[in-house]
């Protein structure tokens, strides 16, 4: 423990000393590490940021019930099933091929523009639901890999006690399947937090748009660093739950003997 420490500060002593003592380390400090602007900026830049957080957890609740869904829908077996298969298939091979950006621009910009009676035409609501579109893609696969790592012997069992296949699902895969994939799941909604930036490129006021603001108002890049510090804040500890989860997973696994 102790060499780890020294080895540590060490290495970022140095690190440090070799960015404070470069050529253009005053200018740097000046245009991204302004403490004027970064208090100055930050009461603005953490209101824009509530935007980023409603919407993240808008989507991973809608993104939780339908990936498992599409998740569901692959996975049904038989010829009779093939129609529902292919366009999960589809949908999933579709959207984890777009860039988020071009989903979200696509939504935001296009749908209002068409003038739909009933249809929102909000650029956050249309923002949020290219999230939604894209992140489900990833996810149902995180849940169909879950679904699969279930024995098939469990499926046997369940259905010799006369439950249908849906109820198999239900009351016996699903619940199994679901606990296997919560920190790969964990890791997705990390980047779906960031990826809220996104938002931004359609037009509403969220914490990057915020801080472009604030950025050329001062002429000074500090807003920026303002805006990853609250990214920071909140992906750190998800970061650290993750690990957790996966570590007492692997403990668990060792104790039981499964690889």
């Amino acid at each position: 423990m102790a060499t780890a420490v020294i080895s540590t500060i060490v290495v970022f002593t140095a690190i440090g000393l070799a960015i404070v003592n470069s050529p253009g380390w005053p200018a740097v400090r000046e245009a991204f590490l302004n403490g004027e602007v970064f208090r100055a900026s930050f009461p603005d830049i953490a209101r824009a940021f509530k935007l980023n957080v409603k919407i993240f957890l808008v989507a991973e609740a809608v993104i939780l019930v339908f990936a498992l869904g599409v998740a569901m829908l692959r996975s049904l077996p038989g010829p009779v099933f093939f129609p529902i298969r292919a366009i999960a298939i589809i949908y999933t091979d579709v959207f984890r091929g777009l860039p988020t950006i071009l989903v979200i621009t696509m939504l935001a910009l296009g749908v209002p523009a068409l003038q739909l009676t009933g249809v929102p035409v909000s650029a956050v609501f249309w923002a949020t639901v290219g999230l939604i579109l894209v992140y489900s893609a990833y996810v149902a696969e995180v849940y169909r890999a879950g679904i699969e790592s279930v024995h098939p012997s469990q499926e046997a069992a369940a259905r010799s006690l006369g439950l249908s296949r849906w109820q198999t699902l239900r009351y016996v895969i699903v619940p199994q399947a679901v606990r296997r994939v919560i920190p790969p799941l964990l890791n997705d909604f990390i980047g779906l937090q960031k990826d809220t930036a996104l938002v931004a490129f359609a037009g509403p006021v969220e914490v990057l748009r915020q801080a472009g603001i604030d950025e050329a108002a001062n002429f000074n890049f500090t807003p920026y660093v303002c805006t990853a510090v609250l990214f920071l804040a909140l992906t750190i500890p998800m970061t650290r739950a993750t690990d957790w989860l996966i570590e007492r997973d692997r403990r668990k696994r060792a104790a039981s003997g499964v690889g």
